[in-house]
């Protein structure tokens, strides 16, 4: 019997932890180790099955890079000449591409193709506000979207909490980069141009930062420890530095290539925003940048093999 035919022994069955930890979902309806040979002319049973298959094997190209076809195999439960059936049918839409030297697979530039017609469309405002609103329903707090213009922060959107109190209507409004945890989160993510811009207007004749409040940052060594923490622990909190009284806290959000395109925050006054409450919130808005950043196009990197 040809190796292709020939069921591999190690092939791990495939479970929804699997895939999950990969970040894809997928709702095959019976997986197993024999060819798949239920593919008939009348549309119904393993055509949407393949179509499922197909579909998942592009997330873990996305979520791994390279996989050879035994380990796509494997990831899916199925014999490996129904993985290399449906990595042909990929590559004739030029959604997968073979590498020569090892014969492992990778996307195609189809993806691309498909990616950038989609991305043209893609509206931040639009593509946020149905994580935005029920985000906002939920703490009771204000959430924004904020992105770097020139060398302010701009408020591209908000949704109003359900609380009492709220701030006033920000959208189009400019802050300093350096005294919010919206601009941090941007600054700690722009290139040493921008970033060399933005501290420039944002200094003093002593070479100091502008204090806008007493709890502003001014020292550029004490701002750059904020700005390695934020690139380390994926967000950033300030606390009464734009205005008395008023407490943030923001996470990036990411592009389809991965760049860091704004920034998504949750804000409300100190008193209820306060210490025992900050890691809560911290889980919300980085949960939040992410959804928005998958709205966006962005994958996140694959959490390791199982």
């Amino acid at each position: 019997m040809p190796d292709l035919l020939r069921p591999h022994p190690t092939a791990p069955h495939v479970t929804a932890a699997d895939l999950g930890r990969r970040g894809i979902r997928s709702a095959p309806a019976e997986i197993t180790d024999r060819p798949d040979r239920t593919d008939r002319p009348d549309g119904t049973g393993g055509s949407v099955q393949s179509v499922d298959r197909a579909l998942t094997i592009l997330k873990l190209l996305a979520a791994d890079g390279e996989l050879g076809v035994t380990e796509i195999a494997g990831l899916l439960g199925v014999h490996k000449s129904t993985a290399s059936r449906l990595l042909a049918t990929l590559e004739s839409h030029g959604l997968a591409e073979q590498l020569p030297d090892r014969g492992r697979y990778r996307l195609g530039v189809g993806v691309l193709r498909l990616a950038g017609a989609t991305r043209s469309r893609l509206d931040i405002v639009r593509e946020s506000r149905p994580v935005t609103g029920p985000l906002a329903a939920e703490v009771g707090e204000t959430v924004n979207i904020v992105i770097l213009s020139g060398t302010e922060t701009l408020y591209l959107d908000q949704v109003a909490g359900t609380s009492a109190l709220q701030i006033h209507n920000w959208i189009g409004r400019r802050n300093p980069v350096h005294a919010t945890a919206n601009g941090r989160v941007l600054l700690a993510h722009a290139s040493s141009g921008e970033a060399e811009a933005i501290l420039g207007a944002a200094s003093t004749s002593s070479g100091r930062l502008r204090a806008i409040t007493p709890h502003t940052i001014t020292d550029r060594v004490a701002l750059a420890a904020s700005l390695e923490s934020v690139r380390r622990d994926g967000y950033s909190v300030a606390v009464d530095e734009l205005e008395i009284g008023l407490t943030a806290v923001a996470a990036p959000v990411r592009g389809v290539d991965g760049s860091v395109i704004a920034s998504l925050s949750i804000s409300g006054p100190s008193f209820r925003l306060d210490a025992a409450r900050i890691p809560q919130v911290v889980g919300a808005v980085r949960g939040a940048a992410s959804a928005v950043s998958a709205r966006m196009g962005y994958l996140a990197p694959s959490s390791g093999r199982p």
